[in-house]
């Protein structure tokens, strides 16, 4: 029964295999679907420009997409070093650090740019809930849901102490108020609104959610060195 077993269940590596096949097609679909306006900040990117590629959303989305070889060698080299040093899980770490980095901050630039209004508008605080959610509109929601899944994905997946969905429903919170927080000191002209808490806080939860089969392994062995075998008595 142990060998049937072992010939029905797919190898790793073909695991792998699709999985790293699944996330190109991914990729490989989201540019195809919006190549025209990243083209349009294509120009200014490859001249080196800051305005019209990093003052811009398409410009940072493009830049973004550009800079995952870069993120996915980095990761392969972050794990070699650590396969070296006799770590285990030392891909799903690197992937975790990475994927956070990565993942978070082009979001949380587009979050910070400062409006056509900055420095002059009035600042504006929505503490109603759920009363921004109509005016956001769908491409709205999905962006602020977006904000913080990275981290709520692979925070639990790196650090064993947030591999719980109430801790990364606080962590994806805390953050998203220091966000809306420094949008209201810096005078950005963007509404610091708690619907804005609630739908960024959700997106963490909801990715946690998404990778909770990879972090709860971790949690169960929050171990990443290999434990030294007892010293002989004597």
């Amino acid at each position: 029964m142990n060998h049937n077993a072992f010939l029905s269940a797919p190898p790793r590596r073909m695991r792998r295999v699709v999985l790293v096949s699944l996330a190109i097609l991914g990729v490989a679909s989201a540019v195809f679907v919006v190549r025209r306006p990243l083209m349009m900040s294509a120009p200014m990117c490859m001249a080196g420009r800051w305005h019209g590629c990093f003052d811009t959303f398409n410009g940072v989305v493009l830049m973004t997409l550009v800079a995952l070889p870069l993120a996915a060698l980095v990761v392969w080299a972050l794990a070699l070093r650590r396969r070296a040093a006799g770590v285990t899980s030392a891909w799903r770490m690197s992937l975790a650090e990475v994927g956070m980095v990565h993942g978070t901050v082009p979001f949380l630039w587009l979050t910070m740019m400062p409006g056509a209004g900055a420095g002059t508008a009035p600042r504006r605080v929505s503490l109603v809930p759920l009363r921004d959610l109509v005016t956001m509109g769908p491409g709205g929601i999905v962006g602020n849901l977006l904000i913080f899944a990275a981290l709520g994905c692979f925070a639990p997946m790196r650090f064993a102490a947030l591999a719980s969905v109430p801790r990364i429903l606080v962590l994806g919170a805390g953050c998203s108020i220091l966000v809306e927080t420094a949008q209201y000191v810096l005078w950005l002209d963007r509404v610091s609104s708690v619907d804005d808490v609630l739908v960024n806080a959700a997106g963490a939860v909801l990715a946690a959610l998404a990778s909770r089969r990879w972090w709860r392994t971790r949690a169960e062995a929050p171990s990443d060195r290999p434990r030294p075998g007892p010293a002989p008595a004597g």
